[in-house]
């Protein structure tokens, strides 16, 4: 295995969040303390364990404030070695990582080259091409780098795109990887819910929508709290209910064995703009 020295540059800013850096660390802010956020920016970090999480991916006007619950909870958790961060393949069928560093407007957040090398040695394939033009993991990194400024020098991250069904094999090596390195880690699944309306192909149901997408998404995340993978992916195939993260989401549940799952918050696209004609579900959940 050849390691490379490319960096993975941007390819949503300025779409999903701001390509300037000062008008980026003021949306992450603004995320914090909107209606639909915890209120408050994290506060000093301390000792508290957090394991593991899932965050939403889309523009930032629509789920940051998704995704600062979450972020709130991980600024204030014990700093781990590195950040395994699930993401969704949108356009492939690859489950595969990536070993180049990754840039966004705030800086570049280095990868855990020894760890993606176990991973590759235990057969996950390295796709840098894969992760190219995918926002899923993205669009994480600014948030994830705005709340460790304090061990800014030590962030690493791991990215996986997952893409199958196989969670208990992609939870076991990551799970064997990160024992055999003595690697504490903390597991970030990005996943938005429900893409309900005709722009998604997916009208299940025409009447309250709000409640409807509310109930489908509810029933999903008592199925991750309760770490039921198989369960969830289940109810997913069962409903048709469109939640992109779905592997991913199975996988960090198969790493969560004797974690606790919780849910922080929900809402959707539709709850922001007031229009469920076409909205998308977004859950912050974690597991401690």
């Amino acid at each position: 295995m050849t390691v490379s020295m490319s960096i993975r540059k941007p390819v949503v800013a300025g779409q999903f969040y701001p390509k300037d850096a000062e008008e980026l660390e003021a949306a992450i802010k603004e995320s914090f303390v909107s209606r639909f956020g915890p209120g408050a920016l994290p506060g000093k970090r301390g000792s508290k364990k957090l394991y593991g999480a899932i965050a939403p991916h889309a523009g930032y006007f629509f789920s940051g404030a998704g995704a600062a619950w979450v972020y709130k909870e991980i600024g204030e958790a014990e700093f781990p070695d590195t950040y395994v961060i699930l993401g969704v393949n949108h356009s492939g069928a690859w489950t595969c990582t990536s070993d180049q560093d990754w840039e966004t407007p705030l800086g570049v957040v280095k990868c855990d080259k020894e760890f993606i090398k176990k991973l590759y040695d235990e057969d996950l394939m390295i796709k840098n091409e894969q992760h190219s033009m995918e926002h899923s993991i993205e669009v994480q990194l600014p948030f994830l780098q705005s709340v460790s400024k304090d061990k800014a020098n030590k962030l690493k991250i791991v990215p996986i795109m997952i893409a199958d069904e196989q969670h208990e094999k992609w939870a076991g090596k990551i799970s064997k990887t990160a024992d055999e390195l003595g690697r504490k880690i903390v597991v970030i699944c990005s996943s938005d819910f429900t893409h309900y309306g005709p722009n998604y192909g997916y009208v299940p149901f025409e009447g309250d929508v709000k409640q409807e997408m509310k109930k489908l998404d509810g029933d999903a995340i008592k199925l991750i709290e309760k770490r039921d993978s198989a369960g969830f992916l289940e109810y997913t195939e069962k409903t048709g209910a469109t939640i992109c993260g779905r592997y991913g989401i199975s996988v960090l549940m198969a790493l969560m064995e004797g974690k606790k799952g919780k849910i922080l918050k929900y809402y959707t696209s539709g709850d922001v703009l007031g229009d469920y004609s076409n909205a998308v579900g977004y859950a912050a959940i974690v597991f401690r």
